[in-house]
C-alpha cells in the first residue's frame, strides 16, 4: 500500500481517486447483447449463458425441486446464521415504515403522502468468486417488507447449471417469487424487457461487474429504474493513536478481499499506528487464502497520515467512502460530523463485516464518491411516494386567486380557467 504523509489539499482529488473503470467504453458491446435479448428472449439468454457461464441449460427457471434439494445441502450452522441475519435485516428495515400524515396547509386544503410498493422488482446477485447469499437477504428482505408483489432474482449458474445452495436457501427465506439461472448483461436485459420466462420488472437492484454496471446504466436511460450507480467496493478506516492496529489491518484486508479493483484507505493522525498497521497487514495477509486478490487491491490502496482529526475528517468527507469505520477515542463525536458516507461503523468492535452480513443495516451502498448524493438501499428504495390533495369550498377560495395570478403570469390561460370555473361555481352556491 502507498503511504502518504501530510498531503496538501491540492493533491486530495488525485490522491483519493478510485481505480474505477469507465463503463462507457463497454456500452457498444453491452448494447448488442441487450438488443438481442430484447428481440430473441429466452433463446438469447440461454445462448449467452452457454457462452459466458459455460452452462448448457434447457430452462432458465429454478424448479421447486432444486430449491428443496438446496435446503438439504445447507448446513445447520449456516441456516441459523442466515435466519439471524434475516431477522435483523427485517427488524431494521421494518422500522423505516412511515405513517400517513395529513396536513391542512390552509383552511380547506388537505395534503398527504402515501408510500406504495413498487409492484415488480428484479434482484441481481453476481456469481464470480464467492456465493453472495448475503446480497439476496439485503435486497429481498426489504422488498418483501415494502410489499412488492413480484420479486424476481437472477444469478448465474455454474458450469453444471446449478445455483449455489445457500443462494437458493436465502432466496426462499427472504421471500423471492421466482429465481432464474441468468447472469451478466443478459440477466439485466431479461429483467428490463421481459422474456418468455423472465418477467419484466419496474426496478432493478444489485451489484455486479463492469458489464453489469454498464447494462444497468443503459436500460435505465428510458426503460426501467435502477437502485444506484455502482462501482468497485471500498472502505476507509479513520483512526487515531487509540486504535488497535490488529483491528485496523483486518478491516482493510477484509475489504480488499472483495476483488482486485476494491480499495482500502486508512486516514490516521498517528505515525506510530500507521507503522504498526503496515506490519499487521503483512502478518495477516500471509495466512489469507484469497491473497492474490487482496494484493492486487492493496496495490491501489492508501495509508494516509493527516495533521489532525479535523483535517482527517475533512478528507474523509471529500472521499465519501462506501464504508467508513471510525476507531478513535471520541468516535461518537467524530461520527456526528460525517456528512458523506454510505454506512458508518463506530468504535473498535464494529467491523464492516457486521454490516455486510448480520447487524441489520443494508450492504448495498453507493460507491465511487456517490455517497455525496445517494443513499444506500433502504425501505424507501422499494416504494414510491404518491401525493394526494383534497380541496373544499374554503380551500379553493383561499388559494384560487393566487393560482389565477400565477397561471396568468406564466401565460397558461387554461390553467387559470380550471380554477376560475370552480371559483365561479363556489361563489354562486
Amino acid at each position: 500500500m502507498q503511504t502518504i504523509t501530510y498531503p496538501s489539499r491540492e493533491t486530495w482529488d488525485e490522491l483519493l481517486r478510485r481505480p474505477a473503470f469507465e463503463t462507457e467504453r463497454l456500452f457498444e458491446k453491452v448494447r448488442k447483447i441487450i438488443d438481442r435479448v430484447r428481440t430473441e428472449g429466452d433463446r438469447a439468454v440461454l445462448e449467452y449463458g452457454a457462452l459466458f457461464d459455460k452452462a448448457q441449460l434447457d430452462s432458465l427457471l429454478v424448479s421447486e425441486e432444486e430449491i428443496q434439494e438446496a435446503d438439504k445441502k445447507v448446513g445447520i450452522d449456516l441456516k441459523a446464521a442466515i435466519y439471524l441475519a434475516q431477522r435483523n435485516i427485517a427488524a431494521f428495515h421494518a422500522s423505516q415504515r412511515t405513517e400517513v400524515r395529513k396536513v391542512e396547509t390552509i383552511e380547506g386544503v388537505t395534503c398527504w403522502q402515501k408510500a406504495v410498493a413498487i409492484e415488480k422488482v428484479g434482484l441481481y446477485v453476481p456469481g464470480g468468486t464467492a456465493p453472495l447469499f448475503s446480497t439476496v437477504l439485503m435486497l429481498a428482505v426489504p422488498a418483501k417488507i415494502a410489499g412488492c408483489k413480484e420479486i424476481v432474482l437472477c444469478t448465474p449458474p455454474d458450469k453444471e447449471g446449478k445455483i449455489h445452495p445457500a443462494i437458493l436457501f436465502a432466496a426462499r427465506v427472504a421471500g423471492v417469487s421466482k429465481i432464474f439461472k441468468a447472469g451478466g448483461v443478459q440477466a439485466i436485459a431479461a429483467m428490463a424487457y421481459g422474456t418468455e420466462s423472465v418477467p419484466k420488472v419496474y426496478k432493478i437492484f444489485g451489484p455486479g461487474n463492469q458489464y453489469v454496471t454498464a447494462a444497468k446504466q443503459l436500460v435505465s436511460l428510458r426503460d426501467v429504474a435502477i437502485d444506484m450507480p455502482a462501482g468497485p467496493s471500498e472502505v476507509e478506516v479513520l483512526a487515531d493513536e487509540t486504535a488497535d492496529p490488529v483491528f485496523v489491518a483486518a478491516d482493510l484486508l477484509s475489504q480488499a478481499e472483495h476483488g482486485a479493483d476494491s480499495q482500502s484507505v486508512l486516514i490516521t493522525t498517528s505515525a506510530t499506528l500507521l507503522d504498526k498497521v503496515v506490519y499487521e497487514l503483512e502478518r495477516q495477509l500471509s495466512y489469507l487464502p484469497r491473497r492474490a486478490y487482496i494484493e492486487q487491491s492493496l496495490a491501489h490502496s492508501k495509508l494516509i497520515l493527516a495533521e489532525s482529526m479535523e483535517v482527517a475528517l475533512e478528507m474523509t468527507n471529500a472521499y465519501a467512502p462506501e464504508h467508513l469505520i471510525i476507531q478513535t477515542r471520541d468516535y461518537a463525536l467524530w461520527g456526528e460530523k460525517v456528512v458523506n458516507a454510505g454506512s458508518v461503523f463506530l468504535g473498535p468492535l464494529s467491523p464492516e463485516s457486521a454490516g455486510d452480513y448480520a447487524s441489520g443495516t443494508n450492504h448495498t451502498l453507493p460507491t465511487n464518491g456517490y455517497a455525496k448524493a445517494y443513499s444506500g438501499v433502504n425501505l424507501d428504495s422499494f416504494v414510491r411516494k404518491i401525493t394526494f390533495q383534497e380541496i373544499g369550498p374554503e380551500g379553493i377560495q383561499g388559494i384560487g386567486p393566487a393560482i389565477e395570478v400565477m397561471a396568468a403570469n406564466e401565460q397558461l390561460d387554461a390553467h387559470k380557467n380550471a380554477v376560475t370555473v370552480r371559483l365561479n361555481k363556489v361563489r354562486k352556491s
